[in-house]
């Protein structure tokens, strides 16, 4: 397994390989949610790693995928590790400088030491999909700045549907998955502003369906869907659904860049007291005890009012 993770990152060992997707740098008349510090990469870039570590997970997928079960007791495959590999080597490559938190890395005990800014990256998100033969695992690649994330990436390998965002622009599109290659430019998304009647609910497929998501459904006399990974937080930030709740831990990198392409598209997340998510929370294991994702002012309030009832 090291020698053909070894053989992935090789393939990504000089950026030049990583093909240019669109140029997304910032228009300084958008306006800016994120940090006032100038920006070690561009969007672009995060979204090529993003499709390079896509197109290894698929290629393990066509080999045949070996779960393995972690110390945790978390799933981990061949693709997660290759994927977070090439994701390390190209990171390294684009910010020298700037540190990883991988979910890989950590579960192999190498935490680097996290200032104020670092990449946050879950290579697969969506494991146990993925190892039963599922469609909804995402790569996830986030820039942490503040203890907030402020550019994201999120791309679904085997559907081919691609979300990023960066401080005042949030973007979707759609590649091929035989190829990552985009189909069409990138366009802009944007949350709902307002909120309906009744509450679009998306919850997880995994651990959605639980009485206290139940609960918190039923006092907002929401509709629900669900689905898997990231892919839930892009919901809200293309307009499709007005929360996500999510009772119970998950790790920051879990949310980190779906949280970044919902800030950049009008929405936010708080903690389920009502306080703002920060991240790089070590003394934590980064661990997230659970959360409400909004897509806008008047359903946070709607979400702290079913919590409190």
């Amino acid at each position: 397994m090291q020698r053909a993770t070894e053989g992935a990152v090789r393939r990504v060992a000089n950026t030049s390989a990583i093909p240019s997707v669109i140029t997304l740098s910032r228009d300084d008349s958008s306006p800016s949610r994120g940090s006032t510090m100038t920006s070690p990469v561009q969007l672009d870039s995060l979204i090529a790693l993003a499709l390079a570590a896509g197109r290894e997970i698929m290629a393990v997928r066509a080999a045949g995928i070996d779960a393995q079960t972690k110390a945790d007791g978390t799933l981990v495959t061949l693709a997660d590790q290759r994927a977070e590999a090439i994701i390390e080597a190209g990171l390294a490559k684009l910010a020298p400088d700037l540190p990883m938190l991988g979910e890989e890395a950590v579960a192999a005990g190498r935490i680097p030491s996290l200032g104020a800014r670092y990449f946050c990256v879950d290579p697969l998100d969506g494991t146990r999909g993925f190892a039963k033969g599922g469609d909804e695992f995402t790569v996830n690649i986030a820039l942490i700045e503040d203890a907030t994330p402020t550019f994201g990436v999120v791309y679904a390998p085997a559907t081919g549907a691609l979300y990023a965002g960066e401080p005042g622009r949030a973007l979707a599109g759609h590649c091929d998955p035989r190829t990552a290659e985009l189909r069409a430019p990138l366009t802009p998304i944007a949350a709902s502003a307002t909120l309906p009647l009744q509450s679009r609910i998306v919850a997880s497929d995994f651990s959605g369906r639980n009485e206290r998501t139940r609960t918190f459904i039923a006092a907002l006399d929401g509709v629900t869907a669900h689905a898997s990974s990231s892919i839930k937080f892009c919901r809200l930030a293309e307009g499709r659904a007005d929360l996500y709740p999510r009772f119970g831990d998950v790790c920051e990198w879990d949310a980190a860049a779906g949280h970044a392409i919902l800030r950049a598209a009008g929405g936010d997340i708080v903690r389920l007291d009502g306080s703002p998510l920060r991240y790089g929370q070590a003394q934590d294991n980064f661990l997230i005890h659970g959360f409400v994702a909004y897509a806008n002012e008047a359903a946070k309030q709607a979400a702290l009012r079913a919590l409190s009832a």
